[in-house]
């Protein structure tokens, strides 16, 4: 029988979270596809020293995203703001606009905080390899770069590959579309390119959901994360 994985509050879902953890972010571009009411629980609890793990490093403030004003976009900025983060890891870790620097090139340019760029292609399949069990991997995406700097190169049929370590995390914090109790998980539209494999690659796995229904009642043939990746599930607020 399984355990009902409903949890009552954000703050119950980071409460085990520690200072020095890794801790893997969904979201592929706005806040859409963010835990954002994970993310706020997480700037509450105030764990620091954080390395965190997302496709950005969060929003500028802007018009749009959820909001009809200019201001603060509730992402990893937060975490950064409250000097919680000590390093990111992150295919854009920049603003689109020139003029409205993140908090995190912010701190990044101040010295306070540390940048490991990877390629998204890359980051999606270190993650997944992690969530997989493979220690390492070889990849043409980035050779010849700066970004292969200090990195093992092999030739493999005439080509260059450089080796990629797998990326496993101590905390997942992930968006998704709806889950039932017991914790199965089906996503909507561009939260899949990272929930679905970061719900594999960390050692406990907590996500945001805007619907939660009674066991049963998602079809088992659409279910994306099963809930043996799932150790809770909570109901995004309204």
């Amino acid at each position: 029988m399984y355990l009902n994985k409903e949890l009552k509050s954000f703050r119950e879902a980071v409460s085990a979270i520690f200072d020095g953890a890794t801790i893997l972010v969904s979201g592929f571009g706005g806040t859409g596809g963010s835990p954002q009411n994970l993310i706020k629980a997480l700037r509450d609890h105030g764990a620091k020293d954080l390395t965190i793990v997302s496709n950005t490093g969060g929003l500028a403030s802007v018009i749009g995203f959820g909001s009809t004003k200019d201001e603060r976009p509730v992402d990893i900025g937060i975490l950064v703001e409250n000097f919680q983060v000590k390093k990111l890891i992150a295919s854009y870790p920049v603003s689109p606009s020139a003029s409205k620097k993140i908090a995190f090139e912010k701190a990044y340019l101040e010295g306070k905080a540390e940048l490991e760029l990877v390629p998204q292609g890359n980051m999606v399949e270190r993650i997944r390899a992690g969530g997989a069990g493979i220690p390492a991997f070889y990849t043409p995406t980035g050779v010849g770069t700066v970004l292969s700097q200090d990195k093992e190169v092999r030739k493999f049929n005439d080509r260059e590959y450089i080796l990629e370590h797998a990326i496993k995390a101590d905390f997942a914090l992930v968006k998704a579309y709806k889950a039932d109790k017991i914790g199965n998980v089906i996503y909507k539209g561009t939260s899949q390119s990272f929930g679905r494999v970061m719900s594999t690659a960390a050692e406990k796995t907590y996500i945001e959901v805007d619907h939660i229904v009674d066991t049963g009642m998602i079809d088992p043939n659409i279910i994306h994360t099963p809930t043996i990746f799932v150790d809770g599930v909570i109901l995004r607020e309204k």
